[in-house]
Formats: structure tokens, C-alpha cells, sequence
């Protein structure tokens, strides 16, 4: 195993952990997911060369369009529930209450 894979499998170790142990405010959780799609992204963006592969693939730009899009409605999701309950913490939200 490679340094490189090392640090890509450690970094999205670290954050599914970092998802499944701090989840107080919506912000950290949604940080987390990030750094898990930033994470897979750069592996998935690597692996045509270090594969030695002479075209790249469309799958790291369709990861980042789905991330983009994920990332937007976290944040929506962050305005909406700041705004109806006054804080983003996580204990806060129940849906038997919506």
C-alpha cells in the first residue's frame, strides 16, 4: 500500500469517525460528509494515473456535481432548521415534531 492510499483511506476514516462520534451541530456533521466526498474524490481523481490510464473518466466530475448538490441542501437544511428552532443542533431536530 502506497502513501498515497494510506493517507486517502485514513482521511475518510477520520471523517466517517469524526460523523459517527460528534454529532452535536448539523454544520460538523455536514463537514464530515465533506471531507468524505473531497476524500473519495481525489482518490477516484488519482486512479486513472496511477492506473496508467490514457483518458481520464467522467466519474470524479459526476462525485463533485453530486457533492455540490449534497452540500447545498445541508446548507438549506442548516437555514431552515436555525431558523425554526433556533439553534443547529442535532438533538433539537425530531421529526415527530414537523
Amino acid at each position: 500500500m502506497s502513501f498515497l492510499h494510506l493517507s486517502f483511506y485514513s482521511a475518510f476514516t477520520l471523517s466517517s469517525l469524526g460523523l459517527a462520534f460528534h454529532r452535536a451541530h448539523l454544520i460538523s456533521a455536514l463537514l464530515c460528509l465533506e471531507s468524505m466526498m473531497l476524500s473519495m474524490y481525489i482518490a477516484l481523481s488519482t486512479w486513472p494515473i496511477k492506473n496508467q490510464t490514457p483518458s481520464p473518466t467522467l466519474i470524479p466530475i459526476f462525485m463533485l456535481t453530486f457533492s455540490a448538490c449534497e452540500e447545498g441542501t445541508g446548507l438549506a437544511t442548516l437555514v431552515a432548521s436555525t431558523r425554526t428552532h433556533g439553534s443547529d443542533y442535532l438533538q433539537n431536530l425530531n421529526l415527530l415534531q414537523c
